[in-house]
């Protein structure tokens, strides 16, 4: 492969046909390749200088690309765009992966860096069986219209008015025994109102 020429275009000549160039690189012309690198390397590593801000990230970024384009020269479609937009939005979609990349790295080391909360599960469960039966203590304490009332509605998930036609009781029976039944419930578990 020729060593690319630094520096701008001679004035008076014209810029390659890069689709041409593209489709010759699909046949394995690394000659074109050359001369896709030459055009194409420097636009490339601008917009991923742009996106990513590390010039080492930029760098690894624009081989990569160029590397896809050597490779994926065949996917080339001349009716989707130009070859340089084609080239450029290669470019894009990959600095933009490395961002998120980062940023997702750094989330992650942020959380597990974070101290989490003290938890002592065996602790919880021991907390929550007791909590369980101070309320099956306390619903043992009411009435058995104003348990079957309560169970319906908060345990059953029935509304007051589905309450009061399940039980065949007025709608304001049913509400009066929820009062009570609950105010006996809070006085029960002593929770302050």
């Amino acid at each position: 492969m020729n060593e690319p020429v630094d520096g701008p275009r001679p004035i008076g000549t014209r810029p390659p046909d890069l689709a041409d160039l593209l489709g010759r690189v699909a046949r394995g012309d690394q000659e074109a390749f050359g001369e896709v690198y030459e055009e194409l390397s420097g636009p490339i590593y601008g917009l991923a200088l742009r996106v990513v801000r590390d010039p080492a990230q930029a760098e690894e970024i624009a081989q990569d690309v160029l590397v896809e384009l050597w490779r994926k020269a065949s996917h080339y479609r001349s009716e989707r765009g130009s070859p340089t937009s084609w080239a450029l939005t290669v470019a894009h979609r990959r600095a933009v992966d490395r961002v998120r990349s980062s940023q997702a790295d750094r989330d992650r080391e942020e959380r597990t860096a974070a101290p989490g909360p003290e938890y002592d599960e065996v602790a919880e469960e021991a907390g929550t069986r007791l909590e369980h039966q101070q309320v099956r203590r306390c619903m043992r304490g009411l009435t058995e219209t104003q348990r079957e009332s309560i169970t319906l509605a908060y345990y059953g998930g029935y509304t007051y008015r589905e309450v009061s036609e399940l039980l065949g009781v007025g709608l304001a029976a049913v509400k009066t025994r929820m009062r009570d039944g609950l105010i006996r419930l809070r006085d029960c578990l002593g929770v302050q109102a």
